[in-house]
């Protein structure tokens, strides 16, 4: 039995019995005990391999991964707990879009961008394609699920682009690489799959990848072009 196959046998044990000693009760048979008359003698026994009924695991292994699993299942319940757009009253359906792939970016199930048309605080058009799970992880999302500020385009986003300055920027971000030398426009390689995403309007957004157009109040335009990874293993 190789190492992969060991952990999940006992993987399979640690699911089923609560404790150590519920499992070791579980390989002692009625001959057991009618002949040791001894229940924690008979448990010593199955702990080391002289008795019992079935796969044999020690008790270091056992509690160790009880421990192991606990806390992927806290971790897995924390992150659930601690969606940003959890519990909110959300009308608007910019921010609806945004909560409804919250999770999904961040568990890497999806990848969105956002592109977003509007004025900056000067009064001056502002453009700009945003990777949403990177700015999940590198910002607190609370102040624009609570309405208090609005999600806008910045200078180290994908893209960023001032309509009167005319000062044009773009980074790639963990997530994705900028193509920005395309004669047809710019693209977006995404990095897990290197599939193309396309955010030209006329255009196919590309493989695994879809183009919402979102009707809003809070900007001139808003469109979210959403990636499922295809990534070969």
């Amino acid at each position: 039995m190789d190492q992969e196959e060991g952990l999940t046998a006992v993987d399979n044990i640690v699911t089923q019995f609560n404790t150590y000693e519920d499992f070791l009760d579980s390989q002692i048979t009625t001959v057991d005990l009618f002949y040791l008359e001894d229940e924690g003698l008979a448990r010593q026994l199955v702990e080391l391999g002289y008795r019992g009924t079935g796969e044999v695991v020690k008790r270091e292994d056992f509690e160790t991964r009880k421990a192991a699993i606990e806390i992927a299942r806290l971790a897995e319940r924390t992150q659930k707990k601690t969606l940003t757009s959890a519990g909110k009253n959300l009308q608007e359906n910019f921010l609806k879009a945004l909560a409804v792939r919250e999770e999904d970016n961040r568990s890497g199930k999806v990848s969105s961008v956002i592109f977003i048309r509007d004025k900056n605080s000067h009064g001056q058009e502002i453009s700009g394609y945003i990777d949403y799970a990177h700015r999940l992880k590198a910002e607190d999302f609370e102040v624009y699920f609570n309405g208090k500020k609005r999600l806008l385009p910045r200078s180290t986003d994908l893209s960023f682009y001032n309509w009167d300055s005319q000062i044009a920027v773009w980074n790639s971000t963990p997530n994705y690489q900028v193509i920005a030398d395309n004669p047809e426009g710019l693209l977006f390689k995404y990095k897990r799959d290197r599939k193309i995403l396309n955010v030209d309007p006329k255009a196919s957004p590309g493989d695994n990848s879809t183009r919402i157009p979102i009707p809003t109040e809070l900007y001139i335009q808003a469109v979210i072009f959403d990636h499922i990874s295809r990534r070969k293993t």
